[in-house]
């Protein structure tokens, strides 16, 4: 068996949010039980997978029917070793002294080293730690005779993301069937088949078609110019996403299809291609093709999963709809819907029409193409070459771009800052697009400088292509070719800068926490010694503020484990930041989410400030505190946190949880608390006073809160 001493190093990457910079780090990380633990694994989703009781009594009623006699099972991407707990009890390993049998053995392979040791405590917890056998390997480096000692009758595994491919499933398969697989080997589960429906929701065309978006706002900037729209878009690819919070602005023009079957029992195709005949069943515009799929975990078809919308079972009128998708469990973020994009404005159909539907999948990944038959003009795949200039950027960022008052509102702020100059010297520090744009369209007399950081050449090369369409010559902005880590006057041609900007945007830092936009701030006090006189700056202030509220299906899947499926889970909590039932010196870590997508919610008190970031002053610490009063009666289960830009003296922009394009921070409390309204007698907490400080060293804000 595979063992690893009492203490070992963990190299982990990290990412310092002020400085956009990333470094290796070394984490000793102690083995004990009784020692406090980081929650290294609190950003990752197997908190809210081990706590999806609907997957795990899946699974646990599949690997039952599937595993009765003593046999050798191989777990891939075993985690922390649920689904092998479950295959060990189903051959009596569990109750058993000494093996029951010589065939009846489990290997767990797990490559990610803080959980593999993390598998290992809860094998030791559950008094299993020798009767299964952990190799701490990817699956496509095991070789029977060395890591594991002969092929395996039986694989069980949950290698599977949103889009059921992301995680590498096929790959996994194929080398496990070629090298340790039995012939002919059972598994749990048994099949998965993709299935898709054909809708319209104006508010997801919003998240891709900048071009169509632009047109009609006509405040002259062009971010995707006609000619060179394909520069800046989103990825060909499906998005993850809560469907069900968007099904109010959803009109379903299609039954749901079927798409594709993956077999887990025999080795799959690396690339296939189908083709779905599908007749709408309204009018009106195809936006976009929401996917699930369907998991079949055991051979006979008796046991499924499905990552469908709640939608289908509802409104369905199908028969063999509501048969296949009976209904849908509890909300759980690890498996949501997937959204494809279609082009441009989307393609219009009338009831009852026929439509071709051309699926391919790759190793990791499925796209369509949509056609009508008796028209010559398909809805192909976007024109988008592969040039490395092209621009990829979340459909929230390219919502953004085409919001018609978020473009006022910046615009406004511009020329509210700038009234007073005539050839003003601006800087754009983050990775915004829209803001050096703008500048040059509004100040013909301007220059220019976009520092691009996470951008770089590519901003520069967007930026070049779009000016014609703009209105500008090339060398009215300018992108610095090196990187410096101090700029100086020289790198400004002797001039103070007048106007600091940005979003705050920094591209590939979507998932962060708001606050860690405060990289704007530390950009700026860097570049305080080239500030004029009286430089304004874009926004002027962060303001920090907050809300209680209820969020149930978001605290359940983060909750504290205990019981699974009788498996004991506790030793795992600290490491993956639940909360609930916590140890008194130990908190739930601060989450992003956005909120409008965390299943049911509901605000319950008031809107509170509870301090400013003030960006015409160097950064420092900060910190505030502030009386939050609830308005409605109910349980608490957390505060949700956001920054709102006050771009300048009146101009403001919000990031809460009333949103859509932007993520909040969510920090859950210990224990749901009860609260109301002092007024209306009915018990619970009337307020709760929230404390704040932010620690420019690390980028890091802490909260404490006391009820009342």
């Amino acid at each position: 068996m595979s063992s690893i001493g009492a203490s070992q190093r963990i190299f982990q990457l990290k990412f310092d949010p002020l400085s956009g910079n990333s470094e290796w780090v070394v984490i000793e990380e102690i083995e004990a039980p009784e020692e406090k633990q980081e929650p290294l694994l609190a950003t990752t989703s197997y908190l809210d997978m081990l706590n999806d009781s609907r997957r795990n009594r899946a699974y646990r009623e599949a690997i039952n029917k599937t595993i009765t006699r003593p046999c050798h099972v191989l777990d891939i991407g075993a985690g922390t070793g649920l689904l092998s707990m479950m295959a060990a009890r189903a051959m009596g390993l569990q109750e058993s002294t000494t093996s029951c049998s010589s065939k009846a053995k489990v290997s767990a392979c797990e490559s990610y080293l803080p959980m593999f040791k993390l598998m290992r405590k809860v094998l030791r917890a559950n008094g299993l730690e020798k009767k299964i056998h952990v190799i701490n390997k990817r699956s496509d480096e095991l070789k029977v005779g060395e890591d594991i000692s002969s092929r395996a009758d039986v694989l069980v595994s949950e290698i599977l993301d949103s889009e059921l491919l992301g995680e590498g499933l096929i790959p996994t398969l194929q080398h496990a069937h070629d090298n340790l697989l039995v012939e002919n080997p059972q598994t749990v589960p048994y099949r998965a088949t993709t299935y898709g429906q054909l809708v319209e929701s104006p508010n997801l065309w919003k998240l891709h078609d900048l071009f169509n978006n632009e047109a009609k706002i006509l405040d002259g900037v062009y971010l995707a110019p006609k000619g060179v729209d394909s520069i800046l878009h989103i990825k060909q690819q499906q998005f993850s996403m809560h469907c069900d919070a968007m099904k109010d602005e959803i009109k379903l023009l299609s039954e749901p299809f079927r798409v594709f079957d993956f077999e887990f029992w025999k080795r799959p195709e690396s690339h296939e291609e189908t083709e779905v005949h599908i007749e709408a069943t309204n009018d009106g515009t195809i936006h976009a093709i929401v996917s699930w799929w369907l998991l079949q975990l055991d051979e006979e078809g008796t046991i499924f999963y499905c990552t469908g919308p709640k939608w289908i079972s509802q409104s369905s009128s199908s028969s063999e709809s509501k048969l296949l998708f009976p209904g849908t469990g509890d909300w759980c973020d690890h498996w949501k819907q997937c959204v494809w994009f279609l082009p441009e404005q989307g393609l219009p159909v009338c009831k009852n029409q026929s439509i071709d539907l051309a699926a391919t999948h790759t190793e990791t990944s499925v796209s369509y193409k949509v056609k009508i038959p008796s028209k010559k003009k398909d809805t192909d795949l976007c024109d988008w070459s592969s040039s490395d200039n092209q621009i990829f950027l979340p459909p929230e960022r390219i919502a953004v771009y085409g919001d018609r008052r978020w473009r006022l509102s910046m615009l406004n702020a511009i020329k509210n800052s700038l009234q007073q100059k005539v050839a003003p010297m601006c800087m754009v520090v983050d990775d915004s697009l829209f803001l050096p744009v703008a500048v040059a369209n509004l100040y013909k007399s301007s220059h220019v400088i976009a520092l691009f950081p996470g951008l770089r050449q590519k901003g520069a090369h967007h930026l070049q292509a779009i000016a014609s369409a703009n209105s500008y010559t090339v060398d009215h902005i300018e992108v610095p070719q090196t990187r410096k880590q101090q700029l100086t006057l020289q790198d400004t041609h002797q001039r103070r800068i007048d106007l600091l900007l940005g979003e705050p945007f920094y591209y590939g830092t979507e998932n962060m926490l708001p606050w860690q936009n405060l990289r704007f701030w530390k950009e700026r006090t860097l570049l305080d010694p080239i500030l004029s006189e009286n430089a304004m700056t874009i926004p002027r202030k962060g303001m920090l503020r907050a809300c209680a509220m209820f969020l149930p299906d978001l605290w359940r899947s983060r909750c504290c484990l205990h019981d699974i499926e009788g498996f004991d889970h506790a030793v795992v909590n600290s490491t993956l930041g639940a909360c609930g039932d916590l140890p008194a010196n130990e908190e739930a870590p601060f989450l992003p989410f956005s909120i409008w997508q965390c299943g049911e919610t509901k605000r319950l008190s008031n809107i509170v400030s509870i301090m400013d970031f003030d960006f015409s002053k160097p950064i420092s610490p900060c910190s505030g505190t502030a009386q939050v009063k609830f308005e409605e009666s109910g349980i608490c289960h957390g505060f949700v946190l956001w920054i709102d830009w006050l771009l300048d003296s009146s101009t403001e922009i919000s990031t809460g949880p009333d949103e859509r394009y932007w993520k909040q921070a969510v920090k859950l409390l210990k224990e749901p608390i009860a609260v109301g309204k002092q007024a209306t007698g009915h018990g619970g907490y009337h307020s709760t006073e929230l404390e704040a400080s932010f620690d420019p060293s690390s980028g890091d804000l802490s909260i404490k809160h006391a009820f009342s």
